[in-house]
C-alpha cells in the first residue's frame, strides 16, 4: 500500500496533489478497496434493486408496499398499518357509541340509581357494543392475531384477551345465561386503549424510509459506449457486466465498475464517509452512486443490480432493521406478563368455583379476572411519557424515530462514533504552519491563499477560511493552472508559486525538513508545500478540525462509564490521533464501509448495549444494526432514515441529552406501570373471590371507579417527565 500510496502521489495527482502522502494512502485504501472486498451474501431481494432505476415513484410504491409496512416504532408492526388519522377516527366514533352505551349499561344505572326499561333496549345494546367491538377493536384483534403468529404476546394480545371475554360473556347474558353484562367495560376499554395509540402514534415519526432513499442515489439513465465507440443513452436497469460506459463531469456513477480510460476526481464522502475527494484514475475502481468531478471517465461496469455496493449497503440496512423490529417496548413487556397472570388466575378461578358449586357464578368471576387484568391506565401509562418525552426532546433539537430503541437507551454502555462529520467537522481547517528561513508566517500563508482561491478542493476551502480568518490581503494571480501529478502552479507578483505534494519535491530534489513533515503525517495531517520560483517557502498542515464540543462529550460520557469507541475508514495514524486527544476508549481504523456493521455487530458481543453516531450512506447498515442509532442532523437524508434519534442541530452534544431524556422517560414508565399494575395485583384476587366469604367482593362498579383513578394518577405523573442534569 505504502508504495504504491507514493507512486499514485507523483505521477496522477491532480491539483490536490497536495496532500501529504499518508492522506492518499488513504485514498487509495478507499479508491481501490471499497467494492472489491467481496461480499459474502448475495443480495436475498434482489429484484427490488434490479427495477428501481427506472419510474423512481412506481418502484418506491412499490418497494414500500411489499419490503415494508408502514411500520412504526422502528418497524415493530404493532400498530397493524394503522395510519393515525384512522386511530383517530376510530377513537371518535367508538367514543360517541360509547355513551348510549354507558348510559343503557346496568352498571351505570344502578350506580346513579336510575333505571331504564324499554323494548328491545338489551338488543340496542347489544348492537351498539358489537359495533365498537368489531370497529374499535379491530386494530387490536389484528395486532393480537400478529402477537400470536410472532409468539410475543404483548399489549394486544392482552386488549384482545379483556374484549373478547367480555363480548363473548356479555352477549351470552344478554341472551342464553344468568349474570351481569361487562358491555360497558369492553366500550370504556376500546376507546381508552385508541386513545392511547392515538397519542402514542401522533408522538413518533413516521415509518422508515431509509431504503428509498438508498434506491434514489443511483442515477437512472447510462451513457453506453457501443461496440462503433458511439455513445448511447441507455437505462442503467439494461446495462451488464462487461458493458463499457461514459461519465461525463459532474454526473453520478451508475454503477460499479473499473476505470479504463481517464483521470479525475470522484467525491464518494456520500458512500464511505471520505471527506476528500478521491484521485481516480485507469484501473481504479468507481463506485456506483458516487459524484464525479472534472475529468471525464471511461469505466468497464463489473458489477450490476444487486451486486453493486449500494445494493449491498440497502441489503444491509434491511436485515437489520427486520430483525431490529422485533425488539419489544417497556409496555409490551409489561402486558405480556400480565397476560400470563390473568390467564393463569382466570384458569385457576373457574376451576376452583366451579368444583366448589355454581358454574354461572365460577364463569362470572372468571370473566371478571380476566377483564380486569387489562388495567385502562395501562393503555396511557406509557402513551402519556411518550407524548411527554417527544415534546421535551423536540424542544431540545432531539428528533425521536424509533420509540422502543430510544426507550430502551438508559440501557447502552457503549457508543460508537464517525468520525468524519460527526465528531469532526468535515472540513478542513490549518493546524499548523512552518515557514521556511526567512520567510514570515503571514507572507507563507498569504501566498498559498491566494493561489487556492482559485481552487474548488476541499484542502483549498481550508487555507482559504484560514486566509479570511486572519483578514490577509490577496495578491493577484495569472496564469493559473492544475499540472496533473504536479498540483498547482500560478504567477504571483512576476514569480511562479507552486503548491504541491512531498512527491513532488522529492522527485525534484527539493529538501525539506523530513522531521517536522514525519511529525505532521503521523498525526494524520495533510502536508502541502509552497515553492517560489522552485525554491521552498514552507509548509502548511491541515487536518479535519475536531468540533468543540466532541471533547465535552466524550469526556462525559467516559464519566458516566460509557465506553466511547471511534470507528472510522480513514488511517490509522489520522484516527489515532484525534482518539487520543478527544480521550476515547478504543479506536477502529480503516474500516470499509460495508464492515462497519460487523463491527458494530461485534462490539454488542457480550451482552453491551450499543448506540452508534454517525451521518453518512456508509453508516447507515450500522446505525441500522446498533441497539440505538442516532444521526447528526447535517447528515445524508439515508443515516437521518434509519437511525432512531436524529440530532437536529448536528451537535454531540445532544447525545447527552438523549441517554439523559431516556433514562427519565423510562423512571416515570416504571411509575406508571406501577400504578397501572399494582392496582391489577390488588383488583385480581379480590376479582377472583378471595375475600368472598368475608363478603368483600370486587363488582364492576367499584372496579370502574379504581380504574379511573389510576388513569389520573398516571395522566398527571406523565406530566412531571423532565430533562435530568443529574
Amino acid at each position: 500500500m505504502e508504495s504504491k500510496g507514493k507512486e499514485s502521489h507523483n505521477h496522477n495527482h491532480h491539483h490536490h496533489d497536495h496532500h501529504s502522502q499518508n492522506k492518499h494512502e488513504e485514498h487509495e485504501h478507499h479508491g481501490h478497496n471499497v467494492t472489491e472486498s467481496h461480499y459474502h451474501h448475495k443480495n436475498k431481494h434482489s429484484n427490488h434493486i434490479h427495477h428501481e432505476h427506472n419510474h423512481n415513484q412506481h418502484t418506491e410504491q412499490k418497494h414500500h408496499s411489499h419490503t415494508y409496512h408502514g411500520q412504526h416504532e422502528g418497524g415493530h408492526d404493532k400498530h397493524h398499518g394503522h395510519s393515525i388519522g384512522d386511530f383517530k377516527k376510530r377513537f371518535w366514533i367508538s367514543l360517541v357509541l360509547t355513551i348510549p352505551i354507558s348510559y343503557l349499561s346496568m352498571m351505570i344505572q344502578m350506580l346513579f340509581g336510575y333505571h331504564v326499561d324499554f323494548p328491545g333496549d338489551t338488543f340496542l345494546l347489544f348492537l351498539l357494543s358489537t359495533i365498537v367491538f368489531f370497529y374499535g377493536g379491530k386494530p387490536f384483534l389484528l395486532g393480537a392475531w400478529s402477537e400470536i403468529k410472532e409468539r410475543a404476546p404483548g399489549m394486544m394480545l392482552l386488549i384482545t384477551l379483556a374484549i373478547v371475554t367480555a363480548y363473548i360473556y356479555s352477549t351470552l347474558t344478554a341472551f342464553f345465561i344468568e349474570g351481569s353484562d361487562f358491555y360497558f367495560e369492553l366500550a370504556t376499554l376500546i376507546v381508552i386503549m385508541l386513545l392511547g395509540h392515538w397519542i402514542e402514534m401522533k408522538s413518533i415519526m413516521g415509518a422508515s424510509k431509509a431504503l428509498e432513499e438508498l434506491i434514489k442515489l443511483m442515477p437512472k439513465e447510462a451513457h453506453k459506449i457501443d461496440a462503433s465507440g458511439n455513445i448511447v443513452e441507455v437505462s442503467v436497469e439494461d446495462l451488464k457486466p462487461g458493458d463499457q460506459i461514459l461519465i461525463k463531469p459532474g454526473e453520478k456513477v451508475p454503477l460499479d465498475g473499473i476505470i479504463f480510460e481517464g483521470h479525475s476526481t470522484v467525491d464518494e464522502s456520500m458512500l464511505t464517509g471520505e471527506s476528500v475527494p478521491v484521485e481516480k484514475t485507469t484501473g481504479m475502481e468507481a463506485i456506483g452512486g458516487a459524484i464525479n468531478g472534472d475529468g471525464v471517465l471511461k469505466v468497464n461496469v463489473t458489477k450490476t443490480g444487486s451486486d453493486t455496493y449500494l445494493a449491498q449497503v440497502i441489503q444491509l440496512v434491511s436485515d437489520a432493521e427486520k430483525t431490529k423490529s422485533k425488539a419489544q417496548g417497556f409496555a409490551d413487556t409489561a402486558a405480556k406478563w400480565l397476560f400470563y397472570v390473568a390467564i393463569v388466575a382466570g384458569v385457576i378461578t373457574l376451576a376452583y368455583w366451579w368444583v366448589t358449586g355454581d358454574f354461572d357464578f365460577a364463569l362470572e368471576r372468571m370473566v371478571t379476572v380476566l377483564i380486569i387484568a387489562c388495567p385502562h391506565a395501562l393503555g396511557l401509562a406509557t402513551p402519556l411519557v411518550t407524548s411527554r418525552s417527544t415534546s421535551i426532546a423536540a424542544k431540545n433539537g432531539l428528533l425521536i424515530r424509533n420509540r422502543t430503541s430510544f426507550e430502551s437507551a438508559f440501557k447502552i454502555n457503549r457508543i460508537v462514533f464517525d468520525k468524519t462529520g460527526t465528531l469532526t467537522e468535515g472540513n478542513f481547517g490549518v493546524t499548523d504552519i512552518h515557514p521556511n528561513n526567512g520567510v514570515s508566517e503571514e507572507e507563507l500563508l498569504k501566498l498559498a491563499y491566494s493561489v487556492e482561491t482559485q481552487s474548488e478542493h476541499p484542502i483549498a476551502k481550508g487555507i482559504v477560511n484560514e486566509g479570511k480568518k486572519r483578514n490577509l490581503t490577496l495578491y493577484d494571480v495569472t496564469d493559473y493552472q492544475n499540472l496533473t501529478g504536479k498540483g498547482l502552479i500560478a504567477k504571483v507578483e512576476g514569480s511562479e508559486i507552486a503548491i504541491v505534494s512531498p512527491g513532488v519535491l522529492r522527485e525534484n530534489k527539493i529538501l525539506f525538513n523530513e522531521k517536522i513533515y514525519e511529525k505532521l503525517a503521523q498525526e494524520g495531517k495533510t502536508v502541502i508545500f509552497v515553492l517560489k520560483d522552485n525554491v521552498l517557502q514552507g509548509m502548511i498542515a491541515l487536518a479535519d478540525i475536531i468540533r468543540e464540543s466532541s471533547y465535552k462529550v466524550i469526556k462525559e460520557l467516559n464519566d458516566l462509564g460509557i465506553e466511547t469507541v471511534m470507528m472510522t475508514g480513514d488511517n490509522n495514524r489520522v484516527a489515532n490521533y484525534v482518539g487520543k486527544k478527544l480521550g476515547m476508549t478504543q479506536v477502529i481504523a480503516e474500516v470499509l464501509p460495508h464492515e462497519k456493521s460487523n463491527n458494530v455487530k461485534a462490539l454488542k458481543q457480550g451482552g453491551k448495549k450499543v448506540a452508534m453516531v454517525g451521518d453518512g450512506v456508509n453508516d447507515a447498515p450500522a446505525l441500522a444494526e446498533a441497539d440505538l442509532g442516532i444521526a447528526i442532523g447535517a447528515g445524508t437524508d439515508v443515516a437521518i432514515e434509519t437511525a432512531d434519534v436524529v440530532l437536529v442541530n448536528s451537535n454531540p452534544v445532544d447525545i447527552l441529552s438523549t441517554l439523559k431524556l431516556s433514562r427519565a422517560s423510562h423512571r416515570k414508565m416504571v411509575q406508571n406501570l406501577g400504578w397501572a399494575a399494582g392496582y391489577n395485583i390488588i383488583a385480581i384476587p379480590l376479582a377472583a373471590g378471595v375475600l368472598y366469604s368475608v363478603g368483600v367482593v370486587i363488582t364492576p362498579a367499584i372496579g370502574a371507579a379504581v380504574m379511573s383513578l389510576s388513569t389520573i394518577i398516571c395522566a398527571i405523573n406523565a406530566q412531571l417527565l423532565k430533562i435530568n442534569n443529574d
